[in-house]
């Protein structure tokens, strides 16, 4: 019984996963797909940092993107970036309109918004990267209510704009990333890459 009901969530997951797939305008599926591939990653086929900066330019945050990606991790450009990134995310989390049943929730994420930065800041990527897809997950229902969490989410934020559509699929991509990586471990350089990405475009919001 316990092995049938696995499969059946497993089904379900897959099933979204494809939808997610299906969701992504011809003018950006290379970019998106040679990213997150849609068949997961292996021994062979790892996150890769050419397809992080494609990715970046299909977003239009390119120039910025490439800018902080060379940056040392002490110098004080990258700590000004850091600064400006939470600065600018806090200010997101408290634009959002919810109602008064949710205002508890929306505290909650802005209270662990600190914790984040101590892991990007201690160079825990991975764990960052975790704790990021579960901060887009909040800001994503802060910002669109329960359709977040619909299966169409991807193909509805895709409709309002291909780059705001390319971004929340990407939230959702590296939600599952400690899974889909977890037999082909990424090194740090590319883990900070994929996780840059989306600190760049909230920067830039």
């Amino acid at each position: 019984m316990i092995i049938f009901l696995f499969l059946i969530i497993l089904s379900v997951m897959n099933c979204c996963f494809l939808k997610m797939y299906l969701a992504i305008p011809d003018e950006c599926r290379v970019a998106a797909e040679n990213l997150f591939p849609p068949d997961g990653f292996s021994a062979e086929r790892r996150l890769d940092l050419n397809a992080a900066l494609e990715f970046a330019k299909a977003l239009g945050i390119d120039a910025e993107y490439r800018r902080v990606l060379a940056l040392d991790k002490n110098d004080t450009q990258m700590r000004s970036f850091l600064g400006h990134f939470q600065n600018n995310l806090d200010l997101l989390i408290q634009k959002t309109w919810v109602e008064k049943s949710d205002e508890a929730r929306k505290e909650k994420l802005q209270d662990n918004i600190p914790s984040l930065m101590a892991l990007i800041e201690q160079g825990n990527f991975r764990q960052a990267l975790d704790d990021f897809g579960k901060v887009l997950d909040e800001l994503a229902y802060l910002f669109f209510g329960t359709q977040s969490s619909k299966e169409d989410f991807t193909e509805y934020a895709f409709r309002i704009d291909i780059e705001i559509g390319l971004f929340w699929w990407y939230g959702g991509m590296i939600g599952n990333l400690k899974e889909t990586c977890k037999n082909c471990v990424p090194n740090d350089e590319i883990l900070w890459a994929v996780l840059l990405i989306g600190l760049c475009y909230l920067t830039n919001f």
